[in-house]
């Protein structure tokens, strides 16, 4: 009687053994079909948001006269050619931002450099291109 059981045991053993390889390569095209779906959700994403995040840039000037906020963009890339600088109208006020800073920390960083020569300037949140 113990013979069968064996048999049987044995039969079970080398379905489970043959079928091994089969099973791998199921989880390896799975785990390639899941990471090229996360590539497009990334590159749909990208092309959406116009490949912008969430972020911190410093405003360095904001005031009504928009001759007064290009001559104050034009001093700060003079002297700091290392930031991107970004001008924007936000009613009422021309306003120059500075940098594409994922964390405030980095943005706090570059404020302290920055804020020798233009002192009223500070962080605000925004949206950022990814870099």
């Amino acid at each position: 009687m113990k013979r069968p059981f064996r048999s049987h045991f044995f039969l079970f053993f080398l379905i489970i053994a043959a079928s091994a390889p089969v099973l791998a390569q199921n989880s390896q095209t799975q785990t390639q079909l899941k990471v090229k779906q996360l590539i497009d959700k990334k590159a749909e994403y990208n092309r959406l948001t116009n490949g912008e995040m969430d972020g911190y840039r410093i405003k360095i000037h904001f005031g009504g006269d928009r001759e007064n906020a290009r001559l104050v963009k034009n001093k700060f890339s003079a002297k700091f050619n290392e930031y991107n600088t970004y001008d924007e109208y936000q009613q009422p006020n021309f306003v120059v931002l500075i940098g594409d800073f994922k964390s405030k920390l980095e943005a706090f960083e570059s404020l302290k450099k920055i804020q020798v020569e233009f002192p009223n300037s500070f962080i605000v949140k925004g949206r950022i291109r990814a870099k």
